[in-house]
């Protein structure tokens, strides 16, 4: 392209269902939805030559790729992961297994722990020892010989090298790396370098992480930057899971990063495109074909944690804080043995699918409910051209009523909207309530290609009385991409009391990790950085973080974590001792976030149809005006009820609610007076 003309940026998101495109020329939006598939680049590069084709344009004029993933969380969740091999410290073998005593279910006394995901003939032991105060013991070169022997033996093809107290003193971590280097042709993963934190559990737990998707996500972009590289495309930019991009080259060493990669894109789009109103923040809620993830938005800013468990095992590097629970358009409707109506966890993905969806689905689902409520039309469409079969979605509600002995299948359809709506309030609830936050205080930003049928119910169970629509929104994880900066993260444990800390020591400690997070910034000299410390209280089991200034200041810091104590747990001990814990910086390199234009052309009435609502105990069946959402004139509003249909989602306005759109294409919902 010439200098003259606008740039193309794409942006892809694979799903568990669908793999979501968005093109963007100048401020043009083009957007693709197409079947995921088993080899998700296949898909991937399918979903960007239907969007360039729609668009006008041709791959190779593409300026910027953007993409999300979930070749690394399906590696975990599935045991699609590598062979893996775990080398630690004598007497530390069982680390895995043993884990913590935390129980997932307080009163199951059956509840199992998820099975380790390195089985214990796979894990070897060195002797050698360190302390935090330095190395005892070196590893012994020859033994390491041996055990990389046995490594090969096993059929390993990843290797995770965790030994106590590596993140103070990495010196036999590197000993025993170049050891097995030189013996196997594998990945090897560090600890002190995949988590430079202190609790051996949860360090080793995340290295292991790493080492079992390493191989797979190096295989899976290897592929992609060649068949793109073959298209003309510029090589992929990937979203990680900390809510930034990186290079692909970064995320191939980096593989856990990627860990929740599409769930972060979504958070950051509707951080960026969603915000319209003046409620305390958002609420974000993206539903699609196999799950709902939910997450926090406040002051502009992505909540994010150093405490996700990813399929019950802890992968502690940072991540967009999401709360995830099995209720898609896919999740499957079924009776329990007492009797009772239950949806999900399991799901029909895309192929089969929903029954309406004519590919030889058996089973009901929500995106079948939706359809005998009215939500969605039969002349509807959804992802490629792919029409709903009216008559199919009747017939297995129609079984599921008779199983569950409820009158019809119109009301078994509403006993799954709300079955489902109840389990993604209770995900509300994880993320808000359950941390001190009034969900009735925040604006709900729904997306995803179910969200938005969802959304104005939802918000009634919560309090909530607005709920934000942004444009793109059964595409937005694809849209957040080309709006997400690039971040990199790095952390070390450096315990002292906080009184007593030496700031040079600190300050040097920050500038080492500075220097680790540069070196894998695209532009060093175009990045910023900032340092964070988890502190506590002496005698406390776990830690808050608080911002650190620069040059390090000990009094700034008490009195920051006091503050942040109050704020979060409710109370503060003024004149408690305050003990540092853990030293953190990100680098954040600004993204330059694209404008879109929303140029309405035409009757937004398209026609009418009938949707079942809520009314009282019971549900009454309405007429209600089917809209256009690309036609829609800015600031003008809409009574309830309605149902807005575009190329990606169906927006259902209950009655009581009012719809106004925005300039860009967004949709406020609000409670009617």
């Amino acid at each position: 392209m010439t200098g003259d003309e606008p740039a193309v940026r794409l942006g892809v998101d694979v799903g568990g269902t669908f793999t979501d495109v968005v093109v963007l020329v100048g401020g043009e939006r083009t957007t693709a939805k197409v079947p995921t598939t088993g080899e998700q680049h296949r898909g991937v590069l399918a979903g960007i030559e239907t969007a360039c084709a729609a668009a006008g344009i041709d791959p190779g004029d593409v300026d910027r790729f953007r993409h999300a993933t979930t070749v690394a969380v399906n590696a975990l969740l599935e045991g699609a992961g590598a062979p893996t091999a775990l080398v630690t410290t004598a007497g530390f073998r069982d680390v895995l297994a043993i884990g913590r005593q935390n129980r997932p279910a307080l009163y199951d006394l059956d509840a199992e722990p998820p099975t380790p995901l390195v089985p214990r003939q796979r894990r070897f032991e060195v002797d050698e020892r360190a302390t935090p105060d330095g190395v005892e013991r070196p590893a012994d070169t020859e033994q390491v010989r041996e055990v990389a022997a046995g490594i090969q033996d096993s059929g390993a093809q990843s290797v995770a090298v965790s030994l106590l107290h590596a993140y103070a003193h990495p010196e036999s971590e590197r000993a025993v790396a170049d050891a097995l280097e030189a013996e196997l042709d594998v990945p090897i993963s560090l600890s002190h370098e995949v988590l430079g934190t202190f609790r051996e559990y949860e360090r080793t737990a995340t290295t292991v992480a790493e080492a079992v998707v390493t191989p797979t996500v190096e295989d899976y972009l290897g592929r992609l930057v060649e068949r793109a590289r073959d298209r003309g495309l510029p090589d992929p930019r990937v979203m990680q899971g900390n809510g930034g991009i990186a290079d692909a080259g970064t995320v191939r060493d980096h593989a856990a990063t990627t860990i929740l990669s599409g769930p972060a894109a979504g958070v950051v789009g509707a951080a960026e495109f969603g915000d319209r109103t003046d409620a305390d923040g958002l609420v974000t809620f993206d539903m699609g074909g196999t799950s709902s993830d939910v997450s926090l938005v406040r002051d502009g800013a992505v909540e994010r944690t150093t405490d996700a468990d990813v399929g019950g095992h802890p992968v502690r590097v940072p991540m967009v804080d999401v709360n995830t629970v099995g209720a898609g358009g896919g999740s499957v409707a079924w009776v329990d043995a007492g009797g009772a109506l239950r949806v999900g966890p399991r799901s029909t993905g895309a192929e089969p699918g929903p029954a309406c969806y004519g590919k030889g689905g058996t089973e009901p689902t929500v995106t079948d409910a939706n359809l005998v409520l009215g939500y969605l039309g039969g002349d509807t469409e959804l992802g490629e051209g792919l029409e709903l079969d009216a008559a199919a979605a009747e017939a297995v509600l129609a079984d599921l009523a008779d199983e569950a002995d409820i009158e019809s299948p119109q009301a078994a359809a509403r006993g799954v909207y709300r079955v489902a709506n109840a389990t993604m309030s209770r995900a509300v609830r994880g993320v808000t309530v359950e941390r001190g936050h009034d969900p009735r205080a925040f604006a709900l930003a729904a997306f995803g290609g179910a969200g938005p049928m969802h959304a104005a119910a939802l918000a009634d169970r919560l309090g909530i009385t607005a709920v934000v629509v942004p444009p793109a929104e059964g595409v937005l994880s694809a849209l957040g991409l080309l709006a997400a900066d690039e971040k990199h993260d790095a952390a070390r444990t450096h315990r002292t009391a906080l009184a007593a800390a030496d700031a040079e020591t600190v300050d040097a400690i920050y500038g080492d990790l500075a220097d680790t997070v540069l070196d894998d910034a695209a532009d060093p000299g175009a990045a910023s950085v900032d340092r964070e410390a988890d502190c506590r209280y002496a005698g406390q089991s776990f830690e808050l973080g608080v911002d650190v200034p620069d040059p390090f200041d000990p009094d700034v810091v008490v009195e920051r974590f006091h503050e942040a104590h109050e704020r979060v747990r409710g109370y503060r001990m003024n004149g408690e001792p305050v003990t540092l814990v853990t030293l953190r910086v990100t680098a954040t390199i600004p993204a330059d976030s694209p404008t879109l234009t929303h140029d309405p052309d035409g009757e937004p009435r398209t026609g009418a149809r009938e949707a079942v609502f809520p009314d009282g105990e019971g549900a009454t069946t309405r007429e209600t005006p089917v809209y256009d959402r690309d036609r829609l004139p800015p600031g003008e509003t809409y009574a309830g009820p309605g149902i807005f249909e575009g190329g990606e989602s169906t927006v259902v306005l209950p009655p009581d609610w009012t719809a106004t759109a925005a300039d860009d294409g967004s949709l406020l919902l609000e409670v009617d007076g």
